[in-house]
């Protein structure tokens, strides 16, 4: 039987030879997101790519507190739990490089670095996006500009000396790591909201990049390691703000998606493809933007089905009831109590500001879900809307799609299934979008 690795490497060949076929890559730690991401792959029966950043997860725990040893663990034991196998997962590292650093010296940055990506590695994480394209304190230069190619690639070259030596020293024996190159080279602060259009990357910028990169690469003695060179990231014309997305718009990325031809085993990796249509989800990877990267749009789901539910629980118990989970006044108290993650992103006046909290694309407030607090008021909402039955047609009113699944038997009405059926209209997108499945079986 094939490793998810194979099978991974054979979508990429297919994808290169016309056949309109991708891989999505999920990139959160929440663990009910992902146990909804692994139902929805063992349904399709494909792998699942699962990458964390390199803010998320490093040697000295990241923000989610995890280093690569725990985060491969909390995966595989979730992927126990819903009894996906363990050798159809695909642990991804994004970003790796000075990137959580850039206030430090570039030495120091770059040491830090190189300690991430050997622990990446050293922990069999199998897709290594290398991206040093940010700059450090002491580097000169034009902050709205890109890093120059020559320092992007003498850094990339290092970081990938660092993954090849990781692997003879720690993984011999075992599959050797695929690389991904490259940046999406945002818009200095992210999409802002009075932006008319994304512009992608030329395709002279791009076939610049995997240029500069493979000299670099193969000049250094890395020819095996550029063979394993497998994505580079460009920007292919989509991105989303606060209240705004910024839609693919195949006719602008047609030079670009063919330039990728011109290099053996190459395709484009996308990344903030959230909220994207079905229809231009199927479109980049019809255009060899091949590795579709989606996030904030899996806890967006999340906390959109979790607020229905509350909504319902309000409804059925009345909104007096001193019983009631209180979710959102608990979520909502977290995040002015440390507003760290939410406070520089979002602009606005106080009632924009509230909003912006509760229903942003950015969804902020995704960093507070593991508080102690956050899991005790989720898990009372769930008691008490399985102590009081869902009306029909309650559900009908706040979550139609799913009123209909249990109308026709595919799930039940507990809450758990709710929740993990609406994230599953994301991932069935993605899924479908990148030719693995017509529609999610239970």
């Amino acid at each position: 039987m094939k490793r998810a690795k194979d099978i991974f490497l054979d979508t990429i060949a297919d994808n290169r030879n016309g056949i309109a076929r991708g891989i999505y890559a999920v990139c959160t730690a929440n663990a009910d997101v992902l146990e909804a991401c692994f139902k929805q792959a063992k349904a399709d029966s494909t792998i699942l790519l699962i990458e964390s950043t390199s803010n998320q997860v490093d040697q000295f725990g990241g923000y989610t507190g995890m280093k690569p040893a725990n985060f491969i663990r909390y995966i595989h034991q979730i992927a126990e739990k819903v009894g996906f196998p363990q050798e159809m997962v695909l642990p991804g590292g994004d970003h790796l490089g000075p990137n959580a650093w850039q206030s430090l010296p570039s030495e120091n940055a770059m040491a830090n670095a190189k300690t991430l990506v050997e622990e990446y590695v050293k922990e069999g994480y199998l897709k290594i996006h290398i991206d040093a394209s940010m700059f450090c304190s002491d580097d000169p230069g034009d902050r709205k500009k890109p890093l120059p190619n020559e320092i992007v690639a003498e850094r990339t070259v290092a970081l990938c000396k660092v993954a090849e030596d990781s692997w003879k020293k720690y993984r011999q024996g075992c599959q050797k790591p695929v690389y991904v190159i490259g940046t999406e080279v945002p818009v200095p602060g992210g999409a802002r909201e009075e932006e008319d259009d994304v512009v992608p990357t030329t395709p002279e910028d791009a076939a610049q990049t995997i240029e500069t990169i493979k000299r670099s690469m193969t000049g250094a003695g890395l020819h095996d390691a550029w063979e394993r060179v497998i994505a580079t990231v460009v920007q292919p014309g989509v991105e989303f703000g606060d209240d705004q997305v910024f839609y693919y718009k195949r006719e602008k990325a047609k030079g670009l998606s063919q330039k990728i031809l011109e290099y053996d085993h190459l395709v484009f990796e996308a990344h903030s493809t959230d909220y994207q249509t079905e229809a231009g989800l199927k479109e980049l990877v019809e255009d060899h933007f091949c590795i579709l990267k989606v996030g904030p749009w899996l806890t967006f789901a999340y906390r959109e089905a979790l607020f229905a539910l509350e909504a319902m629980e309000a409804e059925i118990m009345g909104k007096r009831n001193t019983n009631l989970s209180r979710l959102r006044e608990t979520l909502e108290n977290a995040m002015i109590k440390e507003p760290m993650y939410w406070e520089k992103y979002y602009q606005g006046n106080k009632r924009q500001r509230s909003l912006k909290r509760k229903y942003s694309f950015s969804d902020r407030l995704r960093y507070y879900w593991p508080m102690a607090e956050l899991h005790l008021a989720k898990n009372k909402l769930y008691e008490n809307l399985r102590k009081n039955k869902i009306p029909a047609s309650l559900l009908s009113q706040f979550m139609p799609v799913q009123f209909h699944q249990v109308c026709d038997g595919s799930i039940t009405a507990d809450p758990v299934e709710l929740v993990e059926s609406h994230i599953q209209s994301v991932t069935g997108m993605y899924s479908r979008a990148c030719g693995l499945s017509h529609a999610v079986k239970k």
